[in-house]
């Protein structure tokens, strides 16, 4: 069975090989990495691991075009072999790891657990950043380990998810949360599972980007989604801007709404242990290590440079001094909810 995932990434080297080796380590058979114009070293190291067998290295260059960064490196990854070839596809982010619950806990046990299913809906388990102040050169998954309740009233941004799904050619093209520009005809036979192994509708097969938030979604699996990091890690981010609109930077609301630190989960970090064998791996190579060395004195070096401006020292400051969230009460997130149906309906009605 060959998995394959797609992952774009910009100055993100210091993280690669931790992703790259959870991924491995629960059933991904083949990568495809596209990189953004990086100035840590992301394109070397990346061309260094495709002359090693270990992934496929797209350099994606301006312009981008209408859809920005992250759709014009999913066009150019579409046309890879190792995605023609795939039996089944996932586009992640590198903040995202998959934590398989079905089985041994790989990606071949989830399929097996759900044998009808042509899509799989991977929901995000939100990550809180963990009182974690200094970027280290540590897992990501082993240094953050407290989530976001189960289930969260608002935002709704917080149940989205990604989409394994079988390359049967129902889809024409990648997408960032699900398969995109579907083939009209073959839709019929798509059969959509979320994460708690029920059988979704016929309308998640065209369009929506978020899981009912009202009822847990993860008992076979679950996306671990560390947005925020360390607040070293997160003013870096701000600089770097959103994957799909790069243009915007983070800043406090961003933080605000995925800080919540409620429930521990060591779903991912009592298995790093499956992980760790192919990172040494990876790190056996003189010439990778030696770039991930760099990628991380960079982050250091580039954190400082940031902290001499206003903007961002004042962002550091202000995430210093800021509090874990809370979740909304039910009674809360209810009355936003409704507002924010009100407000569609509104625009329904209006056309706008």
């Amino acid at each position: 069975m060959k998995i394959t995932v797609v992952l774009c990434v910009r100055n993100e080297a210091a993280f690669l090989l931790d992703w790259l080796a959870w991924h491995r380590s629960v059933g991904v058979t083949d990568f495809v990495v596209v990189s953004n114009e990086c100035a840590d070293g992301t394109d070397d190291l990346l061309d260094r691991l495709a002359e090693l067998g270990c992934l496929t290295h797209i350099r994606n260059a301006p312009p981008y075009g209408k859809g920005g960064i992250q759709f014009s490196g999913l066009k150019l990854a579409n046309k890879a072999e190792a995605v023609r070839k795939a039996d089944w596809l996932l586009t992640l982010d590198i903040d995202e790891f998959v934590t398989v619950h079905a089985g041994d806990g790989t990606l071949p046990d989830l399929i097996h657990a759900l044998p009808e299913a042509t899509a799989i809906t991977l929901t995000w388990r939100v990550f809180g950043n963990c009182g974690v102040v200094e970027y280290v050169d540590d897992p990501v998954p082993v240094q953050f380990t407290r989530a976001a309740p189960r289930t969260v009233g608002w935002p709704w941004r917080l149940a989205m998810f990604k989409t394994l799904y079988r390359n049967d050619k129902t889809y024409r093209a990648l997408g960032v949360h699900r398969p995109r520009n579907p083939v009209e005809d073959r839709l019929p036979n798509a059969r959509w599972y979320d994460g708690e192994g029920r059988r979704l509708g016929s309308e998640m097969a065209t369009g929506r980007l978020f899981s009912d938030y009202t009822q847990n979604n993860n008992k076979l699996v679950q996306l671990n989604h560390y947005p925020l990091g360390s607040i070293e890690s997160y003013v870096l981010k701000s600089d770097r801007g959103r994957a799909v609109h790069s243009a915007d930077s983070l800043g406090l609301d961003y933080w605000v709404e995925r800080n919540l630190n409620t429930d521990e989960d060591r779903s991912a970090a009592d298995l790093w242990h499956r992980a760790q064998p192919f990172r040494d791996a990876f790190a056996a190579d003189p010439v990778v290590a030696e770039l991930h060395a760099k990628a991380v004195d960079w982050r250091k070096a580039k954190l400082e440079e940031l902290l001499r401006q206003d903007r961002f020292r004042d962002l550091y400051g202000r995430l210093l001094m800021a509090q874990p969230s809370r979740a909304l009460s039910k009674q809360d997130a209810a009355r936003l909810t409704r507002a924010a149906q009100r407000s569609r309906d509104a625009s329904r009605v209006t056309g706008t």
